[in-house]
C-alpha cells in the first residue's frame, strides 16, 4: 500500500502543471506584507478569554501544506499553551492537491456541520494557475457560507509559498492568487498573514534553501535552513516551523489589536455570481444506468471507500463500459466529487447539445489514489440543462499517461493498472437537480 503522505505532494505539482492561459503581467499584483489586521479576531479573542469552558473549535480549510502535520498541528499546540485554561479543537478539513473550487462546495460537510469558532483558510498555492475571477467566486462562496452558518466565525486567510510565486514575494508583491485574495479580504475586512515573507526574506539573503537536499543532521552550524524537498511542501522540522512563527507573530497583534466582538455582515457580493450557493448532492441509484455497484465503506468494506469515507461518505463503482450517469439541472455550475486513480478509466462528457469530450481519471501522478473533481460546466441560462457521463470502453495506455518517473511503479505492478473503472462520489453543483 502506498504511503498516505503521497497525496499531500500533489499541492505543488497541481500549482506547477496548471495552465490556464492567464500570466502575472495581467493582474495587478498586491504589495506584500506579513499581516493586514482588518477587521481582526474580535469574536475568537473574547471566547479564548472568557470563564467558560466550552470547546472551542479551530478549522484548518486548505491543501496538501494544511494537510501535512505541520504548522496547522503546530499551531493548535501553539494556541493550546497561550490559552492553557481552554479546552481548544481541531476541524482538520484540508486535502492535498485540491483548491478553494472544490473548498468552497464541501465547506458545510468538512467545516459547518462540526460548528467552528473560528476559521483559516489556505488556497493560495493551489489556487496559483486559476484565473482570479474563479478564485474571488470560490472564496467569496467560502466567506457568505460561513456567515451564513454563524455570523460570529472569525476568519482570517493564510497565504503559503511555491518556488514559481517566490520572485514576487521576494519583489515586494503578492503573486496573483493571493492578490485576489486580497480583494475579497478587503471587502469583508478579513485578517490575513502570509506565512512566507520571512521564508523569502531568507532565500534572498542566502540563510535559507528554498529547494534543497533533506539535511542529515551533519550540517555546520551555520548551514543555510533548508525549507524544502520540493520547493513546495515545507519540511516540518524547519520550514513550517517558519509558518508557525509567523502566524504567532501575527496573532499576537491581532490580539493586540482587540476590536468589538459582534456578529460579521455579509453585505452587498463582491460578486454576485459568486459561488455562496456551492453544495455536494448525493448520487441517487434513479440517476444511474448500466454496470454500477455501491461501494460498502464499513470495516469489512471496500478498501477504497474506506480511505476516503471521512470526506466522501459514500462512494459508487462503474465497473463495466457504458455505466451512466445522467441527470438534469437548473444551475450554472456542476461537477462531480470523484477519484483518481491506477485503474481509472476514461469517461464521456455530454452537456447539453455541446461536443462530446472525454476526461482520463488517472493522470501522470496516478501510483496511488486521491480524492479530486471531474468539471461537468454549466451554461448561463434559466433553462434546465442536461448533463450525461458515461464510462467508455477506451483502454487507456497508462504507462505513457505516467510521468516517467512514476512508470517503474506500472512496470512493477502492472495488475493494479489493468481495471478501467471510475469511482464517483458525490454530485457538487451550484444550482439544483431537477426530476
Amino acid at each position: 500500500m502506498k504511503s498516505p503522505l503521497l497525496p499531500l505532494l500533489l499541492s505543488g505539482i497541481f500549482f506547477l502543471s496548471t495552465s490556464l492561459g492567464h500570466t502575472e503581467d495581467e493582474y495587478l499584483l498586491r504589495d506584500a506584507k506579513e499581516l493586514s489586521i482588518r477587521g481582526g479576531i474580535p469574536n475568537i479573542l473574547k471566547k479564548l478569554h472568557s470563564d467558560s469552558d466550552e470547546e472551542l473549535r479551530i478549522a484548518y480549510l486548505g491543501g496538501s501544506i494544511t494537510a501535512a502535520a505541520g504548522w496547522r498541528v503546530k499551531t493548535l499546540e501553539w494556541l493550546k499553551e497561550r490559552y492553557p485554561n481552554k479546552n481548544l479543537s481541531e476541524i482538520h478539513a484540508a486535502i492535498g492537491g485540491t483548491g478553494s473550487d472544490l473548498g468552497v462546495f464541501r465547506l458545510e460537510q468538512d467545516v459547518l456541520r462540526h460548528d467552528p469558532d473560528f476559521l483559516f483558510v489556505e488556497f493560495a498555492v493551489n489556487d496559483g494557475g486559476a484565473p482570479p475571477e474563479q478564485i474571488h467566486k470560490a472564496m467569496e462562496g467560502i466567506v457568505r457560507q460561513t456567515w451564513n452558518a454563524d455570523p460570529e466565525i472569525d476568519i482570517v486567510f493564510v497565504y503559503t509559498l511555491s518556488q514559481p510565486q517566490l520572485a514576487d514575494l521576494q519583489n515586494g508583491k503578492f503573486y496573483r492568487s493571493a492578490s485576489a485574495m486580497e480583494e475579497l479580504a478587503d471587502h469583508y475586512d478579513i485578517p490575513t498573514i502570509h506565512m512566507a515573507m520571512e521564508v523569502a526574506a531568507r532565500e534572498k539573503d542566502g540563510t535559507l534553501i528554498f529547494k534543497g537536499e533533506k539535511p542529515t543532521g551533519d550540517e555546520p552550524d551555520d548551514a543555510p535552513l533548508v525549507f524544502s524537498t520540493d520547493g513546495v511542501h515545507p519540511l516540518v522540522e524547519t520550514g513550517h516551523e517558519l509558518y508557525l512563527e509567523a502566524v504567532a507573530r501575527s496573532w499576537e497583534k491581532l490580539e493586540e489589536a482587540g476590536g468589538e466582538a459582534k456578529p460579521h455582515e455579509l453585505g452587498t457580493p463582491f460578486r454576485e455570481d459568486n459561488w455562496e450557493a456551492a453544495k455536494i448532492v448525493p448520487i441517487t441509484e434513479d440517476l444511474l444506468s448500466g454496470g454500477w455497484e455501491k461501494l460498502d465503506s464499513g470495516e469489512n468494506g471496500n478498501t477504497i471507500a474506506k480511505r476516503f469515507s471521512k470526506r466522501m461518505p459514500e462512494m459508487w463503482l462503474a465497473k463495466e463500459p457504458g455505466a451512466t450517469l445522467s441527470f438534469r439541472f437548473k444551475g450554472k455550475e456542476v461537477s462531480i466529487y470523484d477519484i483518481l486513480g491506477p485503474d481509472g478509466g476514461q469517461i464521456s462528457i455530454k452537456l447539453n447539445d455541446k461536443d462530446e469530450r472525454f476526461v482520463n481519471r488517472i493522470d501522470g501522478h496516478c501510483t496511488y489514489h486521491r480524492l479530486n473533481t471531474l468539471r461537468v460546466g454549466g451554461d448561463e441560462t434559466d433553462e434546465v440543462q442536461s448533463v450525461t457521463l458515461t464510462l467508455t470502453d477506451e483502454k487507456l495506455d497508462k504507462r505513457e499517461i505516467l510521468f516517467e518517473k512514476n512508470r517503474d511503479d506500472f512496470d512493477k505492478n502492472p495488475e493494479r493498472y489493468s481495471d478501467h473503472v471510475w469511482h464517483a462520489g458525490s454530485i457538487m453543483i451550484i444550482g439544483d437537480i431537477v426530476n
